[in-house]
């Protein structure tokens, strides 16, 4: 019976856990998204998110897989994109993508902060 049950979200992402998914991901950055003939096969792309997902999971709130990772990944980097693009649309020039990655718009350099 507990197929029932309505299935139970998993908890939103922490701090700590963004932040090491941040820095695993930019460490591995040219083996998982590198692109030509010295690519990384799928397999040592599946190893490596494995690493990154032990490295995650010890300060998660709940236990991720893979996917979760990858997701939260493709998320973070949706959300910078659009962040700087509404910055390189309004006044001021764009914060530099490094800058920009992950900062909220109270976080960036006051040239950079997007107008209120």
């Amino acid at each position: 019976m507990a197929e029932d049950s309505p299935k139970r979200r998993k908890a939103n992402f922490n701090e700590a856990e963004t932040e090491v998914l941040i820095e695993q991901v930019l460490k591995h950055e040219q083996l998982l998204f590198a692109a030509g003939p010295g690519r990384a096969s799928a397999g040592q792309k599946r190893k490596v998110w494995e690493l990154i997902r032990h490295k995650v999971n010890p300060v998660a709130a709940c236990p991720r897989d893979v996917e979760d990772l990858k997701k939260r990944w493709r998320d973070l980097k949706r959300r910078d994109r659009s962040k700087l693009c509404r910055l390189s649309q309004g006044c001021g020039p764009p914060a530099p993508p490094a800058l920009g990655l992950l900062l909220a718009p109270e976080e960036l350099p006051p040239a950079a902060a997007p107008p209120a």
